[in-house]
């Protein structure tokens, strides 16, 4: 069995792109200081507006209540807390990697660092993980929003949480044609404490968005002032915690199962052997009626196809509420509370491209298989034999086999 592993060369274009991107860095930096102390985090009002104007209430009651009860459950940036009281597993977050990975930043005396996220992720992705640090409207694409628990890049199935090895991978490899850097260089101890953070601030970040949610939809916010006893708060009467436990459980428990796929398994059928066989099966299919590859990516991956589409975080708060990307005036409320301007998601260009999500076969598969969750891209139907209507797994090697033959060797 063989693996064609093969990385794209870096171009003076891309290269001179990154340069501009870490003078921003360094600028942001210097204003902002990395020692600097945040004391809170800052509650999703883009959100909250998005169900203001989807259910036609006033959500200030509600985000005052919901922004009490995740403060209570999760601290704040300088002493996050970890509510592990109150969730049944023990091993996803441990409250040590959190307190290196937050507040301003520093070194003790055996040389441990602190303020890992601050120094290294908070001028892109923001305190909150909100995706809007100070550098964030210098990217294209956005940095990531960890908050809906949405992420791009991973071997998990596309309704599935990453696993810590997808994590681990991002931060490892960095994301190719983005301005995620590579952080190769931290120390394994580093690395794993800005995976928990990560985690800290998706869970504390989707379980904000699920109370904000179930407070409209559930609990009366919205309609009229509610009295305290009606209202939701941690500790709280027993519907409160219910609500919350329920909900908090939910979301760590999708995070506990998140397992990287058997690999072994996956490569049982798999033989990249440059083939002309398989090459030009897997170039039929992208050509073809059933994976459609040529419909967004262009003839022979060339690109240049106009979709016109978004990506789902964009769509949330504009096409889901009958408001257009382009309508700077009906988006200006949203912009005011931080949305970022929206910007059309164009499909990737494989022909001798850059492949963000890795270029290795056992990602490519499930890339193909699964479609890349947040986006336009879709999975396919996954059969057992040839039937017209999905894609075998020795298909989508062929598939596999013609992506890796479009790029440039």
């Amino acid at each position: 069995m063989y693996l064609l592993i093969h990385r794209p060369k870096k171009s003076s274009k891309s290269v001179c792109r990154r340069s501009n991107i870490a003078l921003i860095f360094v600028s942001v930096v210097t204003l902002v200081g990395c020692d600097s102390r945040i004391e809170k985090f800052d509650p999703n009002e883009v959100f909250s507006l998005t169900l203001a104007k989807s259910e036609s209430v006033d959500m200030g009651q509600a985000q005052e209540d919901v922004t009490k009860v995740i403060e209570t459950l999760f601290g704040t940036p300088e002493s996050p807390t970890w509510p592990q009281d109150l969730i049944s597993e023990e091993t996803l977050v441990q409250t040590e990697r959190l307190r290196r990975a937050a507040g301003g930043v520093s070194s003790e005396q055996d040389g441990t660092h602190l303020g890992l996220f601050q120094e290294h992720c908070v001028v892109c992705h923001g305190v909150s993980g909100n995706g809007r640090g100070p550098a964030s409207q210098f990217q294209n694409p956005y940095p990531r929003d960890f908050r809906p628990g949405i992420f791009k890049w991973k071997l998990t199935d596309r309704a599935e949480k990453p696993s810590r090895e997808d994590l681990r991978r991002v931060l490892e490899n960095g994301i190719a044609g983005t301005g995620m850097p590579s952080f190769s260089l931290l120390a394994q101890d580093d690395v794993e404490a800005l995976i928990d953070y990560v985690i800290y601030l998706s869970v504390r970040g989707e379980l904000e968005r699920r109370l904000l949610r179930i407070s409209v939809s559930s609990l009366g916010y919205g309609e009229e002032a509610l009295s305290d006893g009606e209202r939701l708060q941690f500790p709280g009467d027993e519907q409160s915690k219910q609500v919350i436990v329920s909900n908090l459980e939910r979301i760590v428990g999708q995070w506990v199962a998140a397992k990287d796929p058997d690999e072994e398994q996956r490569l049982i059928s798999f033989n990249i052997l440059e083939d002309d066989a398989g090459i030009s099966r897997g170039r039929e299919l992208f050509h073809g009626k059933i994976a459609n590859c040529v419909g967004c990516h262009g003839v022979d991956g060339s690109g240049g196809v106009a979709t016109l589409d978004y990506d789902d975080w964009t769509k949330e708060y504009t096409t889901r509420l009958g408001i257009s990307p382009n309508d700077k005036d009906a988006l200006q409320t949203f912009r005011e509370v931080g949305a970022h301007r929206p910007r059309p998601i164009y499909p990737r260009k494989l022909k001798n491209g850059v492949l963000r999500g890795g270029d290795d076969p056992v990602r490519l598969f499930q890339l193909i298989r699964q479609g890349i969750a947040g986006t336009p891209m879709p999975g396919v139907t996954l059969v057992n034999e040839e039937n017209g209507k999905g894609l075998t797994e020795a298909q989508i090697w062929d598939l596999v086999s013609y992506l890796h033959s479009l790029q440039d060797k």
